[in-house]
């Protein structure tokens, strides 16, 4: 077999397999409506948000019904983004995250488009309603 058989060989591979070097660009995550065939898309660098789902056509197998970014859900500071679906079963929506500064939106479909709630977190000294408050230790002799 010559070179040039071996070197097709390698193209067909380099372009089939995924190199450990590419992390991929974008995360997707079902909304946890049980009843709703949707899926959230979330660009993992940028953070804008977009949403697809399954839509019934008359004659014909279906159609792609997607969603792009409105209001909130367009691009955001860049970050290390991703989308978590809660597990409340009736809710459409999902939440996006940003890994590197612990803030959330939540992200839902309105009027057609996909629309997220500011990038937040809560105060860093912050405590849920109710919680009792640390109790302080004496100091190890």
């Amino acid at each position: 077999m010559d070179r040039h058989f071996w070197r097709a060989i390698a193209m067909a591979v380099a372009f089939t397999c995924p190199a450990a070097g590419f992390a991929a660009t974008f995360e997707f995550v079902p909304a946890p409506q049980t009843d709703l065939n949707r899926i959230y898309r979330v660009d993992k660098y940028s953070g804008e948000v977009s949403s697809c789902q399954y839509g019934l056509q008359e004659g014909s197998v279906g159609v792609t019904l997607c969603f792009g970014a409105g209001e909130g859900a367009g691009p955001q500071p860049p970050g290390e983004y991703g989308i978590v679906s809660s597990r409340h079963e009736r809710e459409g929506g999902v939440f996006r995250v940003n890994y590197r500064t612990g803030e959330m939106s939540v992200c839902y479909v309105f009027d057609e488009k996909v629309v997220c709630t500011p990038q937040t977190s809560p105060p860093p000294s912050a405590r849920p309603a109710g919680a009792p408050a640390p109790t302080p230790t004496a100091p190890r002799q």
